[in-house]
């Protein structure tokens, strides 16, 4: 004999997300005014991981620093970014 038996349960709707009106991103006007730092990975033919820290000076597209390395701590980061603010001066914002 088979008995069906229904929960009360509550049914949640679901939260509408307000639309985003995107704000267009400013164009630099002078070299070193805005950096972007970006973290890639990749494998070589042996199947061996390595990852990419890039830098890039966003006013001409410049790469100012690459660092490949099987692993990237926090602190080889922030050496990297300080041989870059020694070589090329500290940026408005990153």
């Amino acid at each position: 004999m088979y008995c069906e038996l229904k929960l009360n349960l509550r049914v949640k709707r679901k939260k509408r997300i307000p639309p985003r009106c995107p704000e267009k991103l400013l164009v630099p006007n002078k070299q070193g005014e805005c950096w972007s730092m970006d973290f890639m990975s990749d494998s070589s033919r042996n199947q061996r991981r390595f990852r990419t820290f890039n830098v890039i000076d966003d006013f001409n597209r410049e790469v100012l620093g690459i660092d490949i390395t099987v692993s990237l701590p926090a602190g080889s980061v922030t050496c990297n970014l300080d041989k870059l603010t020694e070589y090329h001066g500290y940026p408005l914002k990153i």
